[in-house]
């Protein structure tokens, strides 16, 4: 059985490549260079109307994912819009004092109602992510996003191992961060997961003017079609 390759984008054009180098789906974003935060109701129009299923990244603003009242409440619009649009998930999180909120998630599980939802990598930060998937499976979450809390997934493989064993089938452990055509075949070896995720990206053209007055980021990054086209290689 085939694999499922989600790949992140933030962008019409990453959108294209995604589809044109065979990934399954898209994590939409906007500003993938923080960390993905909720993309435009434009970017969400655009890929509702394409050929991948899509979950849109709720993230309303850089930094860590202990959520102010305002901020919920801020998020809680977001995936209503991403719902509304005909987006296939949304991809949500929320931490307090070092475990999952579990108010403020199923807040934003009760607004995505009858879409899939991803548990992104802020529990990458909390002091048990293992004990974490019994409180996502219980609330209904639909797959985990993780590193196994190192920088990329390779380096995580015991945790996530764990995470994997603790989740029995109730969800999917998805590894994510680093995940390259280096990296995904040590992964594979180790988890066999169901769901892989990666950007898939290369360096973007960077123009001076535009980085020196801060228009655009010396680290951006672009969607490659090649680079999608290799890890779902890798997948089978």
């Amino acid at each position: 059985m085939s694999k499922l390759l989600e790949i992140c984008v933030d962008t019409p054009e990453g959108l294209h490549a995604a589809a044109e180098g065979g990934a399954d789906r898209v994590e939409l974003c906007a500003a993938l260079d923080l960390g993905g935060l909720t993309p435009s109701a434009g970017l969400m129009r655009l890929a509702a109307q394409g050929p991948l299923p899509a979950f849109a990244m709720i993230r309303p603003r850089a930094g860590g994912f202990n959520w102010s009242v305002e901020e919920v409440a801020a998020m809680e619009v977001e995936v209503l819009a991403a719902r509304d649009t005909g987006l296939a998930g949304v991809v949500i999180g929320a931490t307090r004092s070092g475990r999952l909120d579990l108010a403020v998630l199923a807040r934003l599980i009760r607004a995505a109602e009858g879409m899939q939802v991803t548990l992104h990598r802020c529990v990458d930060l909390l002091a048990d992510p293992v004990a974490a998937v019994g409180e996502a499976a219980e609330l209904g979450i639909h797959r985990i996003l993780t590193s196994g809390s190192a920088l990329r997934a390779v380096e995580g493989l015991e945790q996530l191992k764990a995470m994997q064993e603790a989740a029995a089938g109730r969800l999917v452990i998805m590894p994510g961060a680093g995940v390259t055509a280096e990296t995904l075949p040590p992964i594979l070896a180790a988890l066999d997961p169901a769901e892989v995720h990666a950007s898939a990206s290369s360096p973007a053209h960077l123009q001076e003017p535009l980085t020196r007055f801060g228009f655009q980021s010396e680290a951006a990054r672009q969607t490659d079609a090649a680079r999608v086209a290799t890890l779902k290689a890798l997948l089978g």
